[in-house]
């Protein structure tokens, strides 16, 4: 039996540092670890619980993104369901963070790797129900699958349809589209904290916000609740026909992409709503900077798209991040604007 202790306090990472989203969990609660619960993993002095799930020390991370790219996790853990991981999060060292994977969209993991256990979220989590007018989501359900499984309802959550990644991912980063925002249809969340508590979480605990929330570091989502307007099935269905038309006729869809690289300047949606009354969007101030189709080793500025970061086949983690870089430098330079990143870069270098 390992003796109980307290951890030290842990200095919080900064948001703005590029290690965002593995911020240490709480450090004031004592936890032991029965022997019969211990799994070593490769790495020395490593100790790990074991889950019902499925748990891969060392795990590369690559093939679990879009871009192909990055480094190992200090494991890959994919729970069984809610109680496995609310029992895994309690009893792993809380010195250890955590970071909660969705479908790999809209995320850059570096060569380095990634020193923390991450979380990815599969079979058992993707479920979609409804309640009347609510549509009750698993974090791993794909915001396609909920657009269309709505749209058969007569449910109207139609601007999901062309947003790359699942609905986990979509709560994080209050993902929007053609003038919507999950923010514009959230009820609550069913989440559990790094210490392995179960909580619900409202719209004002997540504090949404153009592509962020307040959802806390190390914090993992189990379900989400929508409420959807009504609509008429066959045009809800024929509205995200054409939504997908417009897409694959302006978006680079065959290549190898995490979605939109930058936030719009004004912070707005990049089509419809308030975006009507302004010109600032990325993909146009990326342009005028002539950098579109701008290639850097096995990174490119998508020619079709150019707020569109591709991997021509062969790019590292580092040949991506650093031509998003040069975009930012040389768009400052050009217009005075400083873009901000909607993809995630975690990890080390």
């Amino acid at each position: 039996m390992l003796e109980e202790y307290t951890k030290p306090a842990l200095k919080p990472i900064s948001v703005d540092e590029p290690t965002r989203g593995l911020m240490p969990a709480r450090t004031d609660v004592p936890f032991s670890l029965p022997k019969s619960t211990l799994a070593f993993s490769t790495t020395p002095m490593t100790v790990f619980p074991t889950p019902r799930g499925t748990l891969t020390p060392d795990r590369p991370l690559a093939d679990l993104t879009w871009l192909r790219v990055g480094g190992p996790a200090k494991a890959l853990f994919q729970p069984a369901d809610h109680d496995d991981l609310a029992a895994f999060l309690r009893d792993l060292d809380p010195a250890i963070p955590v970071f909660p994977m969705g479908v790999g969209s809209n995320l850059i993991v570096r060569d380095g790797g990634l020193d923390a256990v991450v979380i990815r979220m599969g079979r058992g989590f993707n479920g979609i129900s409804f309640d009347g007018t609510r549509v009750i989501c698993g974090p791993a359900a794909l915001d396609a699958h909920v657009a269309r499984k709505a749209a058969d309802q007569g449910l109207d959550l139609t601007f999901l349809r062309t947003i790359p990644g699942a609905i986990g991912g979509a709560v994080r980063m209050n993902a929007g589209c053609y003038g919507s925002y999950i923010a514009d249809v959230f009820v609550e969340a069913t989440a559990i904290t790094r210490s392995g508590e179960t909580v619900t979480l409202t719209a004002d605990d997540l504090n949404f916000a153009y592509r962020s929330s307040d959802l806390p570091d190390g914090m993992v989502i189990t379900e989400v609740t929508l409420e959807a307007p009504k609509g008429d099935p066959e045009t809800l269905h024929q509205r995200m026909t054409d939504q997908l038309a417009k897409r694959d006729a302006t978006q680079p869809t065959k290549d190898r992409t995490a979605g939109s690289t930058f936030r719009n300047p004004a912070g707005f949606s990049s089509t419809g709503r308030d975006d009507d009354t302004h010109e600032l969007k990325a993909w146009k101030v990326i342009d005028e900077a002539g950098l579109r189709g701008h290639t850097l080793g096995g990174a490119q500025m998508s020619e079709k798209h150019p707020n569109f970061l591709i991997n021509t086949g062969g790019a590292t983690a580092a040949e991506l991040e650093d031509l998003g870089e040069l975009v930012r430098k040389r768009v400052l330079k050009h217009s005075g604007i400083e873009l901000q990143w909607e993809v995630l870069r975690v990890g080390k270098r």
